[in-house]
């Protein structure tokens, strides 16, 4: 059996969850020397959802993924200055429910998922479900769920 972690992907959405994850992440592929993807996954269909035309469609998907590009070149910088030697990003479409367990995770043959707990309380995990929960069931590979330390905590 492998302990050593060579792929981590660490999902991000400038959350602070989210970035807790990607400081786990970090030291974790500094630990096993391991490449580290950082993704975002920009659900289109909380853009369409939004908007009533093609053209503010557009325009607010061009301006979700110029988000996501400047978060991750941050965490991509950030991630070489802490002595991450292999980084690399990456933007998607689509449900991160779906995305980062079933497609990203194999396609890159990943062997770790580092994600964000969620906020959501009880009703809102019933009703629509939280990525984090999503990845743990249909990933398969280890998955670490971080979560946000408390304000005395920090």
């Amino acid at each position: 059996m492998n302990m050593v972690y060579e792929r981590i992907l660490v999902a991000i959405d400038g959350s602070d969850e989210s970035e807790w994850a990607f400081k786990k992440a970090v030291n974790i592929a500094k630990r096993n020397s391991a490449k580290l993807l950082i993704c975002n996954v920009i659900d289109a269909r909380e853009l369409s959802g939004v908007t009533y035309g093609l053209y503010a469609d557009t325009r607010l998907s061009k301006e979700a993924e110029t988000y996501a590009h400047n978060l991750l070149e941050k965490r991509k910088q950030t991630a070489v200055e802490m002595g991450v030697e292999q980084v690399e990003t990456l933007i998607k479409f689509g449900s991160p429910k779906t995305k980062i367990s079933k497609e990203i995770a194999p396609e890159y043959d990943v062997d770790l998922i580092v994600c964000g707990a969620t906020g959501m309380n009880t009703v809102e995990r019933l009703m629509i479900g939280s990525v984090s929960e999503n990845i743990l069931r249909y990933a398969t590979c280890d998955v670490l769920v971080v979560r946000t330390p408390k304000e005395e905590d920090v």
